[in-house]
């Protein structure tokens, strides 16, 4: 009688039905994170003419203003908690500090008070913002 080999033959494939698993609950995990990670803070911008700023690679730093007068900086550790003006101040003052040609954006709600928003461009200008710019909505057509 004839032996036959007792040798088990091993198949060398790649199992990618895991793979398929772990990337379809990666899909679906950064698909409703995506929503969720436009940060900031409700504000209704005035809508007007002006030209589309051109992009920067560097994320500028925005003030922004709600309806209640509060301010909020994006660039906080907790961008939707409201700030108060020297909070606003020293955070400015630290990310100006080295590089007063960073960009500074004021987004202000519409129906906020013209004084508030003069002081939020104040409180920026004593941080060391070299440029002040206003964030607005387009027109709509």
């Amino acid at each position: 009688m004839a032996r036959r080999s007792l040798r088990k033959h091993f198949i060398a494939e790649i199992n990618v039905v895991p793979y398929i698993d772990v990337m379809l609950v990666l899909l679906v995990i950064f698909m409703i994170t995506a929503p969720l990670l436009n940060q900031g803070v409700e504000i209704d911008l005035p809508q007007t003419n002006a030209e589309q700023l051109p992009p920067r690679e560097q994320e500028p730093l925005v003030l922004s203003v709600d309806h209640n007068g509060a301010y909020y900086i994006n660039l906080a550790d907790h961008p939707d908690h409201p700030l108060d003006p020297d909070r606003v101040l020293d955070l400015a003052r630290s990310l100006l500090r080295n590089n007063p040609q960073f960009p500074v954006l004021v987004k202000a709600d519409k129906n906020v008070n013209y004084g508030t928003v003069m002081y939020a461009m104040v409180l920026l200008q004593r941080a060391g913002a070299a440029k002040i710019g206003l964030l607005t909505e387009p027109l709509e057509q």
